[in-house]
C-alpha cells in the first residue's frame, strides 16, 4: 500500500473516532462551537475516504483512452474537497446565529473542555504525520487533508478557548460569536484547496521559480544555441514539459538525442518527489518568430 492511501485511511479512523465524541458531548451540552467541530469531523471522515478513492484512482496507469493517466482525479477531489469545507462553513454559521438568537445555555462545560482538549492533541499528531506524508511525496489530495485538518486544529483551539470563557464568565454568546469567526475562518480557508485544484484542471503552469531553473538549465547546456515555446503544466502526480531546443543544423539526430537526455536528467532533479514528462522538439534555426506569426 502507498504512503498516500495509508494516510487516508489512518486520517478516515481518527476523523471517525473524533465525530462519534464530539458529536455526543456536542448534542448533550447544546455547545454550537463543540457541534460544529463535530459537523467538520465528519465531513473529514467522507472526505477522507473520498480521497482514498481518489488517490487509487490517480495511480492508475494510463491506458489507450487515458494516455496521460488519471492523475488529475486529484485536483478534482480537491475542488471537491474545498467546497464541501465552505458548506460546513456555512452551517456552522447558520447554527451560531441561530444560538445568538435563541440565546440557548451551554451545558456540561467540563466535559466539553475535555473534549475539545483530546482533540487537539489526536489532530495536532494526525497533522504532522499527513505533512511529513505530503513532503515525502507531493501529493495534491495528502496536501489538501493537511491543510484541511490544519484548519481543524486552529478552530478546536479557539473553540476551547470559548469554552473556557464560557465556564468563567457564564456568558453563552462566546459560545455563538466564536462559533461564527470559526466559521468563517473555514470557508477561506477552503479558498486555497479549491484554488489549486481548479489551477490544475485548467493546465496552469508550474511555479515560476521552478520555470526558471528549467529555462536556467536549457541555457547553460553548451550545445544549445537556443530554445523557444517552454510549456509546462502538472496534474498533481506529473510535471508536464515542452520546449523546442535549437541545434546546429547539420547535427546528427543521435546526438541532438544525447543532448536532450541531459537536459530531461537534470530538470527532473529539479523536483524528485513527482514524475516527469518531458517532451522536446528540435529545431536547425530558431523558428519562433515565424510560427508564431503562422499562429496569429
Amino acid at each position: 500500500m502507498s504512503p498516500q492511501k495509508r494516510a487516508t485511511i489512518i486520517a478516515s479512523v481518527v476523523a471517525t473516532i473524533l465525530t462519534i465524541v464530539k458529536f455526543a458531548i456536542g448534542v448533550a451540552s447544546g455547545s454550537v462551537a463543540v457541534l460544529a467541530s463535530a459537523i467538520d469531523s465528519l465531513l473529514d471522515t467522507v472526505i477522507s475516504i473520498f480521497n482514498f478513492f481518489a488517490i487509487k484512482k490517480s495511480e492508475e496507469k494510463a491506458t489507450d483512452r487515458f494516455q496521460y493517466g488519471k492523475g488529475k482525479v486529484q485536483a478534482i477531489a480537491a475542488v471537491i474537497e474545498g467546497t464541501i469545507i465552505t458548506l460546513s462553513g456555512v452551517y456552522i454559521i447558520y447554527e451560531a446565529i441561530n444560538k445568538a438568537i435563541h440565546a440557548t445555555e451551554t451545558t456540561l462545560l467540563n466535559s466539553a473542555i475535555m473534549v475539545m482538549i483530546f482533540s487537539i492533541v489526536v489532530t495536532f499528531l494526525l497533522v504532522n504525520y499527513l505533512l511529513s506524508v505530503a513532503k515525502k511525496t507531493g501529493n495534491l489530495v495528502i496536501k489538501s487533508d493537511a491543510l484541511h485538518y490544519k484548519t481543524d486544529l486552529l478552530s478546536n483551539g479557539v473553540i476551547l478557548l470559548s469554552l473556557v470563557i464560557v465556564y468563567f464568565t457564564g456568558l453563552n454568546i462566546i459560545d455563538a460569536i466564536f462559533g461564527l469567526g470559526i466559521g468563517v475562518y473555514i470557508i477561506y480557508s477552503a479558498y486555497e484547496i479549491i484554488e489549486e485544484g481548479i489551477f490544475i484542471l485548467l493546465d496552469h503552469a508550474l511555479d515560476s521559480k521552478i520555470i526558471a531553473q528549467i529555462d536556467k538549465e536549457i541555457k547553460e547546456h553548451p550545445q544549445v544555441n537556443s530554445y523557444h515555446w517552454l510549456k509546462t503544466r502538472t496534474d498533481g502526480t506529473n510535471n508536464f514539459v515542452e520546449f523546442h531546443l535549437v541545434l546546429e543544423p547539420d547535427m546528427k539526430l543521435l546526438e541532438a538525442h544525447r543532448i536532450s537526455d541531459q537536459i530531461e536528467e537534470s530538470i527532473k532533479k529539479l523536483d524528485d518527489k513527482r514524475q516527469w514528462i518531458i517532451t522536446p522538439h528540435y529545431d536547425p534555426y530558431d523558428d519562433e518568430d515565424i510560427n508564431n506569426g503562422d499562429m496569429l
